[in-house]
């Protein structure tokens, strides 16, 4: 019954792809879900107004809320992870800012993703603590809290934020910033999420769920994830758990397991 008692969104950018962009929120409503989120939709970090229009529209005319949002990232089918850490792409992150936090208090939205970056020549630590502080006070201006991740060195391999640790390092450096605990990604690298919930879940500025080892939904791989909802429902962590797997056949017909687990 853990189930029940979460909240759960659907991330849109890699379920429901079978479908153009605008028409995934009325998908994501249609399979019952009220709550969708994103990793930065668009092809650069200042979009057009009629881009920004159409996708706020979507989202409103589908009856879902945007709960999770990420700054622009670049390139990530090609392999990008973030801007923030590297002098060649601060300025783009910076660029996308005020864009990305006003597209995110248009709609609502709490939960801003500030992915770190890949090791570059030109990586400074220093910078990537100033950017995250720059993205803080902004989306302060609209109630919301800015996360980071860890992501697992296996697809990722030049991204150096690879354990809860490491996050929460960087956490602690920025007043403002909370951990995205993305669970797909730490138990691949071989974390105990079940310890980690109940040691730091109130360090959690938001969930991510995929099975491990393939990132399929919840069954198709190692994870027992009854006990990990009943952890996270016993919890000090009250928000989404947003969905961000890769789906095993149709979109549509992944979330059997949701009916399983109530």
């Amino acid at each position: 019954m853990a189930a029940e008692n979460l909240r759960f969104d659907v991330n849109l950018s890699i379920l429901f792809t079978e479908l153009p962009m605008l028409e995934r929120p009325a998908a994501a409503a249609r399979a019952g879900f009220d709550a969708v989120e994103l990793w930065w939709p668009f092809g650069g970090p200042v979009p057009g107004d009629r881009e920004l229009d159409a996708l706020a529209a979507a989202i409103d005319d589908a009856g879902v809320g945007l709960v999770g949002l990420n700054f622009d990232a670049g390139d990530m089918p090609s392999g990008d992870r973030g801007l923030l850490s590297s002098r060649s792409t601060s300025q783009r992150f910076r660029d996308n800012i005020d864009v990305a936090v006003g597209f995110a208090g248009r709609l609502g939205c709490t939960v801003l993703n500030a992915l770190y970056g890949n090791t570059a020549e030109d990586t400074d630590p220093d910078l990537a603590l100033e950017n995250l502080a720059l993205a803080v006070t902004a989306a302060r201006g609209i109630g919301a809290t800015v996360v980071v991740e860890a992501i697992n060195s296996h697809e990722n391999p030049r991204y150096p934020l690879t354990s809860a640790k490491a996050v929460l390092d960087v956490v602690d450096l920025v007043p403002g910033t909370a951990f995205l605990a993305d669970l797909y990604h730490l138990h691949r690298m071989g974390e105990d999420i079940e310890e980690l919930i109940r040691t730091s879940a109130d360090r959690f500025g938001h969930v991510q769920i995929a099975d491990s080892p393939g990132r399929g939904q919840p069954g198709t791989g190692e994870i027992d994830w009854s006990t990990v909802f009943a952890l996270l429902a016993a919890s000090p962590y009250d928000g989404f758990v947003g969905l961000e797997y890769k789906p095993v056949g149709p979109s549509e017909d992944s979330f059997g397991w949701l009916e399983e687990q109530a």
